[in-house]
């Protein structure tokens, strides 16, 4: 067909029609990509956390929440540290060895970048329970004289000590969960990405 036989008005309604048509398009298909795109409050949920530490006590325990879970974050003291080397041959996994529960740089005797700090999930590994932060040792604690001070899940009756291993013979199948973290400074640290920065 030559240009001469070509209407140039139908020719134009054509042309805006289409992009009419992809506009709408484009306009219709927005809330269905935009949907599946996480939102503000689910990016939040997930971020990385910052804790200044430097008001937390030798013996004292903070909670804060990453994740929608609880995490503690427990200054020990040099009795703490001490107790963490005597009863190893009352833990299930005193070396950590089941990997997924720490990252590399928290796989040593006190689980910890530092040693005075530790940084743990606060949910029991057998069904997901919240233990009490027992930290006194002996009988005070209501567990009997052997009991060196941790964390106790009322629910099943597993125990943890200060370094969140878990003892032998409770329902609780792994160590509490360290999670990836990195100090910022001497008093902040970040929950939820490593030194690399990976979650």
């Amino acid at each position: 067909m030559s240009e001469e036989g070509v209407n140039p008005r139908r020719r134009r309604l054509l042309a805006i029609t289409s992009g009419l048509g992809v506009v709408g398009t484009v306009y219709a298909l927005t809330p269905f990509v935009l949907s599946m795109m996480p939102s503000a409050r689910a990016k939040a949920s997930g971020a990385p956390v910052e804790v200044d530490i430097s008001k937390l006590e030798p013996g004292q325990l903070l909670t804060v929440e990453w994740r929608g879970k609880p995490v503690w974050i427990l200054r020990r003291t040099p009795a703490m540290l001490k107790s963490l080397t005597e009863d190893n041959n009352l833990l299930a996994d005193p070396a950590s060895a089941v990997t997924d529960q720490q990252p590399e740089y928290a796989k040593n005797p006190t689980r910890s970048i530092k040693p005075e700090t530790l940084v743990l999930v606060g949910i029991c590994t057998h069904l997901g329970c919240s233990p009490d932060k027992r930290l006194d040792a002996g009988v005070a604690s209501g567990l009997g004289d052997s009991w060196p001070g941790g964390f106790f899940c009322p629910c099943h009756g597993s125990k943890f000590d200060l370094a969140g291993r878990v003892f032998k013979n409770v329902p609780a199948p792994t160590n509490l969960v360290v999670p990836p973290h990195a100090y910022i400074s001497d008093t902040r640290i970040i929950i939820g990405a490593d030194q690399k920065g990976a979650a």
